[in-house]
């Protein structure tokens, strides 16, 4: 029986489209584990229609999925302190727009602030990563929130060395198994793992 059954997960989904489709049956695992999964979205995912799917297409499975109302904005996220309603909050995916404004406190979309305010409540945090830069500029940015305290990482690593070096995406089947370990206080290993196979 997983240790998540009777806790409430903070989901926060950003703006890297191709990989919400590998992530949303990991919302129906949380839940499917008897946790109450609250989601929160970016305004590009609440606004952006792409070639993976419309916005109303997201926003309608992760109601179904979840049961619950969408946090759409950083008014709505900002009690999220106070009332201390997450036993853990995911990120996923997160973005390297993402990964770049936690590593350096900016909370300007509701999901940043419901993170921010997580970590007040020293709850962990589990980011998903999905950046194309991650070997690049936000490297020094991962490697921030690596050193951070109550900041876990689902196991990443390069999804495309051959056309997109810089680029790295976590295993999203793998974002359970980092929460279960992350409330805990204990990373998920290896954490460094192979995506790509030549």
């Amino acid at each position: 029986m997983s240790n998540l059954r009777g806790k409430t997960v903070g989901f926060g989904l950003t703006g890297s489209h191709c990989t919400l489709e590998e992530t949303m049956p990991q919302i129906q695992r949380l839940v499917d584990a008897g946790a109450r999964v609250v989601p929160i979205a970016s305004q590009t995912v609440m606004t952006t229609d792409t070639r993976f799917g419309t916005t109303n297409h997201w926003q309608n499975q992760l109601k179904q999925i979840t049961g619950e109302e969408i946090i759409t904005t950083i008014t709505d996220a900002e009690p999220l302190g106070p009332s201390k309603l997450f036993d853990v909050m995911v990120i996923a995916p997160c973005t390297g727009n993402t990964t770049s404004r936690l590593a350096n406190a900016l909370t300007d979309s509701p999901v940043l602030m419901a993170a921010k305010a997580t970590l007040r409540n020293l709850y962990p945090v589990v980011l998903a990563i999905s950046t194309n830069d991650g070997l690049g500029l936000n490297a020094t940015n991962i490697a921030k929130l690596l050193a951070t305290k109550n900041i876990y990482f689902v196991p990443f690593g390069q999804d495309a060395p051959d056309k997109k070096p810089n680029s790295l995406v976590a295993r999203m089947d793998l974002i359970m198994e980092t929460c279960e370990l992350a409330i805990q206080h204990r990373q998920l290993q290896p954490l460094l793992i192979e995506r790509f196979h030549y």
